[in-house]
Protein backbone atom coordinates (compact mmCIF):
# COMPACT_ATOMS: atom_id res chain seq x y z
CA UNK A 1 0.00 0.00 0.00
CA UNK A 2 1.43 3.37 -0.99
CA UNK A 3 1.66 6.38 1.29
CA UNK A 4 -1.20 8.18 -0.50
CA UNK A 5 -3.56 5.23 -0.08
CA UNK A 6 -2.61 4.80 3.59
CA UNK A 7 -3.16 8.51 4.26
CA UNK A 8 -6.55 8.36 2.53
CA UNK A 9 -7.67 5.36 4.58
CA UNK A 10 -6.50 6.95 7.84
CA UNK A 11 -8.26 10.23 6.89
CA UNK A 12 -11.49 8.35 6.16
CA UNK A 13 -11.30 6.58 9.55
CA UNK A 14 -10.77 9.91 11.34
CA UNK A 15 -13.73 11.51 9.52
CA UNK A 16 -15.95 8.49 10.31
CA UNK A 17 -14.97 8.68 14.00
CA UNK A 18 -15.74 12.43 14.08
CA UNK A 19 -19.17 11.84 12.52
CA UNK A 20 -19.82 9.09 15.07
CA UNK A 21 -18.92 11.39 17.97
CA UNK A 22 -21.16 14.16 16.60
CA UNK A 23 -24.08 11.75 16.21
CA UNK A 24 -23.58 10.46 19.75
CA UNK A 25 -23.38 14.01 21.16
CA UNK A 26 -26.51 15.11 19.29
CA UNK A 27 -28.43 12.04 20.46
CA UNK A 28 -27.38 12.31 24.11
CA UNK A 29 -28.17 16.03 24.37
CA UNK A 30 -31.59 15.78 22.72
CA UNK A 31 -30.65 17.82 19.65
CA UNK A 32 -30.86 14.83 17.35
CA UNK A 33 -33.68 16.07 15.19
CA UNK A 34 -37.06 17.69 15.01
CA UNK A 35 -39.73 16.25 17.26
CA UNK A 36 -43.41 16.80 16.53
CA UNK A 37 -44.37 19.66 18.80
CA UNK A 38 -46.67 22.62 19.24
CA UNK A 39 -46.08 26.16 20.49
CA UNK A 40 -47.38 27.87 23.62
CA UNK A 41 -46.90 31.48 24.68
CA UNK A 42 -46.31 33.11 28.08
CA UNK A 43 -45.48 36.61 29.34
CA UNK A 44 -42.95 37.01 32.17
CA UNK A 45 -41.85 39.94 34.31
CA UNK A 46 -38.28 38.59 34.15
CA UNK A 47 -36.68 35.78 32.17
CA UNK A 48 -33.19 36.22 33.58
CA UNK A 49 -31.02 33.20 32.74
CA UNK A 50 -33.27 31.96 29.92
CA UNK A 51 -32.25 31.96 26.26
CA UNK A 52 -33.30 30.29 23.02
CA UNK A 53 -32.98 26.53 23.35
CA UNK A 54 -33.38 26.47 27.14
CA UNK A 55 -35.08 23.28 28.39
CA UNK A 56 -38.79 23.19 29.19
CA UNK A 57 -39.48 20.52 31.83
CA UNK A 58 -42.36 18.89 33.66
CA UNK A 59 -41.39 17.14 36.90
CA UNK A 60 -37.73 17.40 35.86
CA UNK A 61 -38.27 15.67 32.49
CA UNK A 62 -37.47 17.64 29.33
CA UNK A 63 -40.63 18.04 27.23
CA UNK A 64 -39.63 20.94 25.01
CA UNK A 65 -37.52 24.05 24.61
CA UNK A 66 -37.71 27.82 24.40
CA UNK A 67 -38.10 28.87 20.77
CA UNK A 68 -38.79 32.60 21.01
CA UNK A 69 -37.99 35.56 23.27
CA UNK A 70 -39.13 39.12 22.68
CA UNK A 71 -39.80 42.27 24.67
CA UNK A 72 -43.29 43.76 24.53
CA UNK A 73 -42.53 47.50 24.40
CA UNK A 74 -46.05 48.41 25.59
CA UNK A 75 -46.08 46.30 28.76
CA UNK A 76 -42.30 45.85 29.18
CA UNK A 77 -42.82 42.14 29.77
CA UNK A 78 -40.88 39.32 28.14
CA UNK A 79 -42.98 37.46 25.58
CA UNK A 80 -41.85 33.87 25.43
CA UNK A 81 -42.67 31.10 22.98
CA UNK A 82 -42.03 27.50 23.98
CA UNK A 83 -42.24 24.35 21.94
CA UNK A 84 -43.78 21.33 23.72
CA UNK A 85 -43.83 17.70 22.52
CA UNK A 86 -47.18 17.04 20.87
CA UNK A 87 -47.91 14.02 23.08
CA UNK A 88 -47.97 16.30 26.17
CA UNK A 89 -51.48 17.70 26.69
CA UNK A 90 -51.68 20.47 29.29
CA UNK A 91 -54.80 21.66 31.12
CA UNK A 92 -55.66 25.31 30.44
CA UNK A 93 -55.04 26.33 34.07
CA UNK A 94 -51.43 25.13 33.98
CA UNK A 95 -48.68 27.38 35.33
CA UNK A 96 -45.22 28.15 34.00
CA UNK A 97 -42.22 29.42 35.95
CA UNK A 98 -38.50 30.03 35.65
CA UNK A 99 -36.73 27.57 37.96
CA UNK A 100 -33.10 27.08 38.94
CA UNK A 101 -31.19 23.81 38.87
CA UNK A 102 -29.44 24.73 42.11
CA UNK A 103 -27.38 27.40 43.74
CA UNK A 104 -24.79 27.45 40.97
CA UNK A 105 -26.83 25.76 38.25
CA UNK A 106 -28.54 27.28 35.25
CA UNK A 107 -32.20 28.16 34.83
CA UNK A 108 -34.90 26.28 32.97
CA UNK A 109 -38.61 26.72 32.26
CA UNK A 110 -40.90 24.54 34.36
CA UNK A 111 -44.46 23.69 33.38
CA UNK A 112 -46.81 22.85 36.24
CA UNK A 113 -49.95 21.07 34.97
CA UNK A 114 -53.27 22.27 36.36
CA UNK A 115 -56.47 20.38 37.01
CA UNK A 116 -58.87 21.82 34.44
CA UNK A 117 -60.89 19.51 32.24
CA UNK A 118 -60.20 21.83 29.29
CA UNK A 119 -56.80 21.73 27.57
CA UNK A 120 -54.54 24.40 26.11
CA UNK A 121 -54.77 24.54 22.34
CA UNK A 122 -51.63 24.78 20.16
CA UNK A 123 -50.65 28.44 20.03
CA UNK A 124 -52.45 29.11 23.32
CA UNK A 125 -51.18 31.21 26.20
CA UNK A 126 -50.24 30.09 29.69
CA UNK A 127 -51.58 32.88 31.92
CA UNK A 128 -50.19 31.85 35.32
CA UNK A 129 -46.50 32.82 35.13
CA UNK A 130 -43.72 33.35 37.64
CA UNK A 131 -40.52 35.01 36.49
CA UNK A 132 -36.95 34.44 37.52
CA UNK A 133 -35.96 35.22 41.08
CA UNK A 134 -32.60 36.93 41.43
CA UNK A 135 -30.39 35.25 44.02
CA UNK A 136 -28.48 38.48 44.61
CA UNK A 137 -31.65 40.46 45.39
CA UNK A 138 -32.73 37.74 47.82
CA UNK A 139 -29.36 37.88 49.57
CA UNK A 140 -29.51 41.68 49.76
CA UNK A 141 -32.98 41.51 51.34
CA UNK A 142 -31.70 38.96 53.85
CA UNK A 143 -28.65 41.04 54.76
CA UNK A 144 -30.62 44.28 55.06
CA UNK A 145 -33.29 42.65 57.26
CA UNK A 146 -30.68 41.17 59.61
CA UNK A 147 -29.13 44.62 60.26
CA UNK A 148 -32.31 45.92 61.94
Amino acid sequence: MSNNAAETVIGAVVVAAAVGFLAYAANSTGVSGPVDSYNLHANFRSIQGISLGTDVRIAGVKVGSVTGLDLNTDTFRAETTISVNKDIVLPEDSAIQISSEGLLGGNYVELIPGGSEFNLEPGGEVLDTQGAVSLISLLLKFVSSSKK
